[in-house]
């Protein structure tokens, strides 16, 4: 990348890695930076199928299928860490904080203001204020509903036929086959 020397990319390989980061690392800043360009490009083309469908492969890592919808506005820390299976679909005001990976699968749907999270913050507050944080990647399986509000926290694999409840707030692992709802979410109902 231009106007960057030496080993500029150690700190994104470290975020990647689960290791601890700075995240306001100069070259993390201008990836973020390119991200907010890259997503406002995809928005701009929202009504040119042919624009959209490249503007969301510029955006996002893997891409399977054109059939992928993401409704405006959206954020992402990055996007190139986002990998979305076939027919997905991301309703308004989504946030996808992918400082690791995040894996979508087929026919997943997000309801409005669905926020998945892979950044994770000290407790402590000198490690905190120096800047390090460290992500942990958030796998999402085929055929997931998960509903408006909803929050994925860093590390957790949501698995097949699940249906996250709107506002539930997921912060461990979900088995296939489920509904979950709440705060902390928990299994309401086996399908």
């Amino acid at each position: 990348m231009e106007g960057f020397t030496g080993d500029y990319k150690a700190e994104e390989r470290k975020m990647l890695a689960g290791e601890d980061y700075y995240g306001n690392d100069p070259y993390l800043v201008e990836l973020r930076k390119q991200q907010r360009h890259k997503t406002k490009a995809m928005e701009e083309a929202r009504d040119d199928p042919g624009r959209y469908s490249e503007a969301i492969r510029n955006l996002l890592g893997t891409v399977v299928d054109d059939n992928v919808i993401i409704e405006s506005p959206a954020y992402f820390d990055y996007g190139c860490n986002t990998h979305v299976g076939k027919s997905f679909y991301a309703n308004t005001m989504c946030v996808i904080l992918d400082c690791a990976r995040v894996d979508i699968g087929d026919n997943v749907m997000f309801g409005p203001g669905v926020h998945i999270y892979t950044a994770e913050h000290s407790v402590d507050p000198a490690i905190r204020l120096s800047g390090v944080e460290s992500a942990r990647p958030v796998r999402i399986g085929n055929n997931v509903w998960v509903g408006g509000n909803a929050v994925i926290l860093p590390g957790v694999t949501i698995g097949d036929n699940v249906t996250v409840g709107a506002g539930a707030v997921v912060t461990k692992d979900v088995p296939s086959n489920v509904v979950v709802v709440g705060n902390p979410a928990r299994i309401v109902k086996h399908v």
